[in-house]
């Protein structure tokens, strides 16, 4: 498959790594193996304010890519594919008119899984919450994936537009809360390192009841787990 050259070098690894609970949570999952920040600009593009998508899912493809999903001849990982490689790619698979390559065009979870299919043969499944005060019920789902093994989460929506990604969930007597990868820094992200990031809130707890309650959500989960006993990151707590 097509991939997309070299590997940003200011792409930080796992940035959650450190990050306090918002509180004492009497259940928590957690991403297990690793993964790269991708976000604006992180590759010399000047994506603000259209390619949120794409840097979620190249987050995603970053995590699969360390997990061998797809892997080639040899074992060699999958590239993570750049952007216009993303979108030459849903050209041709039918699900964008020529136009769409080259152009500024957004993208969400249905692309996403469309996309992680194509370069790494790995299917999604899409959980749809009507609205964003019925993402706590989606929580049992993403309990399962992480403590299964699974990568992170991507989330989109449609009144709340901006892709997120997700790399675990926790339950506390007042509530659920999801750990959130923000895709929207832009600028180099090796000098702020993460704890820098950490401090930014790039990387953040977020309860649900700060969710959108009149927007829907998607939520694509890659079908590729990991065995959470390897180390690499961090399973159920």
């Amino acid at each position: 498959m097509e991939g997309g050259g070299a590997v940003p070098r200011s792409l930080l690894p796992d940035i959650h790594q450190g990050l306090p609970f918002p509180g004492s949570p009497t259940r928590a999952a957690l991403v297990s193996g690793s993964y790269l920040y991708y976000h604006y600009g992180c590759d010399g593009v000047d994506d603000r304010g259209w390619g949120c998508g794409y840097r979620t899912l190249q987050t995603l493809c970053s995590w699969l890519a360390a997990a061998g999903a797809g892997a080639g001849p040899g074992g060699s990982p999958r590239p993570v594919p750049s952007l216009p490689a993303i979108q030459r790619a849903l050209v041709e698979m039918g699900d964008k008119p020529p136009a769409f390559a080259g152009s500024q065009d957004w993208i969400g979870t249905v692309e996403a899984t469309l996309c992680v299919d194509h370069f790494f043969g790995v299917p999604c499944k899409i959980v749809h919450s009507p609205r964003g005060s019925g993402l706590g019920e989606q929580v049992g789902a993403l309990y399962a994936h992480f403590q299964e093994g699974g990568g992170p989460v991507m989330l989109g929506g449609d009144a709340d537009s901006s892709s997120k990604g997700l790399l675990g969930v926790c339950s506390m007597p007042a509530g659920h809360h999801l750990l959130v990868l923000d895709p929207h820094y832009y600028r180099g992200a090796g000098g702020l390192g993460r704890e820098g990031m950490q401090a930014a809130g790039w990387v953040h707890w977020q309860g649900l009841a700060s969710f959108d309650p009149a927007s829907f959500y998607n939520l694509c989960l890659p079908q590729f787990w990991r065995d959470p006993s390897e180390g690499g990151g961090a399973g159920e707590n």
